[in-house]
């Protein structure tokens, strides 16, 4: 009756068996030869090996320790023990079979070598169960891992090659081997514990795969540790490289377990958690939670094949561009629900606030953030996703604002200043990626700006009308439009101040400009006291313009002469000085066209010759302008260019 612990590994009997029988071939084959102490016919009988399954009842001998047969000897786990007595019961079988005792009796010689190979094989068993046994929940069993190293040595010393004569029973058992495929089968049993036995389904979303990442990490780690404070110094005493064995293999059952996730792993959320626990979790330093405990002193295999890694990082940022996108239309549906709440933008630090901005730098900064704790390959292509999907949502944004009821000054400020912080905050963070949305964003700000601009048009345009009349003479028609002006600046006092500052200059150009454009175009002149009564209010109003535009803090000095020229023209008492008044405009407004010039002189009842004179004179002027490059080239001003000038009888008598 054999020992339980052999037939443990039924793979090893057979194995043994099959390398007994070979060499049985051999020996029948080489024919018979003389026996010491035998005649031709003689049996020779095989009690040699009675003693390896049961105890002998006389005395103690090489082949038992204290009465305990290699059964027992393996079943105590005194392995070393055992492996001597198999191997002193080894060596008298070969020298037996070199001396041709079983010519006679080669079945006695298959009985007992086939003895001495199941308790090899149940030697190798035992290696497995204590591997088995190592990193189970009754702790590590020093001595069990000792005889472990020692027998492993020991076997390695009695066969350190196979015999040239092919002899089984001296063919190394490649024990060694057999421990570390021993420690992967462990590994692989211990990894597939953790969590549940299929990964979880899309539906489950991340949570579920993140704890199954989460059990399979505290498994791994908790293992790892307990071999490198508990089992390596052990296996290190028999000079046995027990760290790097146990951290490769549950390196590769490790990697074995997320292939297979990876395989089932859908959804943005999956994907991302896999990707991060295999870079950011199990690829951490300190993954196993003390600094002198490093994962390797050589690299290991990638823990996901690239291509793998490769499939799961394009699968991720197909989700990923769906997601952003989605993420947009909810910030766009936000900001639509507060315009149709009529609810007012907050006022953050002087300035009109809305959460585009900030809910646009958090999309964009979360989602940069966790793929560059990824790879730098993946965080590029999510800052690609994030900028083609701001530059769709951009129009769309603009349309669906200015379409809404929700158009006013505040508003309106608000949007401006949150391109602005879109512009300047996310170039300065990510210069590279964002530049090709500068465009874009200073578009949509200058649309918005326009709108404000037309806004206060539209409310002051009609109290122009009453320039240049009879009322006008005797009233301050200019207070309530100014009154307007000064309201409006007060919405741009809470505008991001380059946007401010430019659209408080539009504000005082168009201001001007139509000013002018009310005197130009008006088809009545006044005469005598009257014309010098206009200049005078023309004076006036300018002074009135500038101060009130120098006290809103324009910057735009370069309006200032435009209407005291116009209204020195109109109020000159010596003609002679006329010339002198229109080359200031000129030099001052390079702009200004010959239609312009006649319709100016046609508000002064001038002769035909001073008339012809002074447009001789003043188109010399112009084309000087020309030449020296344009109204572009001082300055890029423009002010006249804008003002239509409608042909009146006047200004045809004038030319004439």
């Amino acid at each position: 009756m054999q020992p339980a612990c052999i037939m443990r590994t039924p793979g090893l009997l057979r194995r043994s068996s099959r390398f007994l029988f070979r060499s049985l071939r051999r020996t029948l084959d080489n024919g018979p030869a003389a026996v010491p102490g035998a005649t031709n016919g003689q049996e020779v009988p095989s009690r040699a090996l009675d003693h390896v399954s049961r105890p002998t009842s006389t005395g103690a001998g090489p082949e038992e320790l204290e009465g305990k047969s290699v059964a027992d000897l393996i079943t105590e786990r005194q392995l070393l023990a055992a492996f001597e007595q198999l191997r002193h019961l080894e060596t008298r079988l070969v020298a037996e079979k070199a001396s041709r005792t079983f010519e006679q009796d080669p079945t006695g010689f298959a009985r007992r070598a086939m003895d001495v190979c199941l308790h090899y094989d149940a030697l190798a068993s035992e290696i497995d169960a204590i591997v088995n046994e190592t990193l189970g929940p009754d702790g590590v069993d020093a001595a069990a891992l000792a005889e472990l190293a020692g027998v492993v040595r020991a076997e390695e010393e009695a066969h350190p090659e196979p015999p040239e004569d092919g002899d089984f029973l001296r063919t190394p058992r490649h024990w060694r081997q057999h421990w570390e495929d021993a420690v992967r089968r462990s590994a692989q049993e211990r990894v597939r514990s953790a969590g549940p036995g299929e990964a979880p389904g899309a539906a489950e979303g991340g949570s579920a795969l993140a704890q199954v990442l989460t059990e399979l990490g505290s498994l791994v780690r908790r293992d790892l540790q307990k071999v490198q404070l508990e089992v390596h110094p052990v296996y290190a005493a028999a000079g046995f490289p027990a760290w790097e064995t146990y951290l490769r293999a549950f390196h590769g059952a490790v990697a074995q377990r997320l292939q297979e996730l990876a395989h089932n792993a859908r959804g943005c959320e999956q994907l991302y958690v896999l990707l991060d626990w295999a870079a950011n979790v199990y690829g951490s330093p300190d993954f196993l939670g003390a600094q002198n405990l490093a994962l390797s002193s050589e690299p290991l295999p990638p823990l996901l094949a690239p291509d793998v890694w490769a499939r799961l990082e394009s699968e991720y940022t197909n989700f990923l561009e769906t997601k952003i996108a989605s993420c947009f239309d909810g910030i766009l549906q936000l900001e639509q629900s507060r315009w149709a709440d009529a609810e007012a933008p907050d006022v953050l630090q002087g300035r009109y606030h809305t959460p585009l901005s900030f809910d646009v730098h958090m999309l964009v900064a979360e989602h940069v953030k966790a793929a560059g704790a990824i790879s730098k390959e993946l965080e590029a292509t999510t800052l690609q996703i994030c900028a083609r999907a701001l530059g769709l949502f951009l129009p769309r944004f603009e349309k669906a604002f200015l379409e809404s009821k929700a158009v006013n000054e505040p508003h309106l400020g608000a949007n401006i200043n949150a391109c602005e912080e879109l512009r300047t905050g996310l170039l300065a963070r990510f210069p590279g990626s964002f530049k090709e949305l500068e465009k874009p964003l200073v578009a949509a700000t200058c649309d918005f700006q326009n709108r404000l601009l037309r806004g206060l048009q539209g409310d002051v345009q009609p109290l122009f009308r009453v320039l240049c009349t009879k009322a006008w003479l005797t009233q301050d028609v200019l207070q309530p439009l100014m009154d307007k002006v000064v309201a409006f600046a007060g919405h741009l006092e809470r505008v991001a101040s380059p946007w401010a500052q430019e659209t408080l200059q539009e504000v005082h150009r168009y201001v001007v400009r139509e000013y002018l454009a009310h005197v130009l175009g008006r088809r009545e002149r006044f005469r005598g006291v009257e014309r010098l009564t206009g200049s005078q209010k023309m004076g006036q109003d300018a002074q009135a313009i500038g101060n009130t535009f120098q006290g809103l803090g324009s910057e735009a000095t370069w309006l200032g002469q435009a209407i005291p020229c116009v209204a020195d023209i109109l109020g000159e008492t010596y003609k002679d000085d006329i010339q002198r008044h229109l080359e200031t405009l000129i030099r001052s407004y390079p702009d200004i066209r010959r239609d312009h010039v006649l319709a100016i002189l046609s508000l002064r009842r001038l002769g035909r010759r001073r008339n012809q004179r002074l447009l001789q004179h003043a188109q010399e002027l112009l084309r000087a302008v020309v030449k020296a490059g344009g109204p572009r080239a001082a300055g890029g001003h423009v002010l006249f260019e804008e003002i239509e000038v409608p042909t009146s009888v006047d200004v045809l008598i004038t030319c004439i």
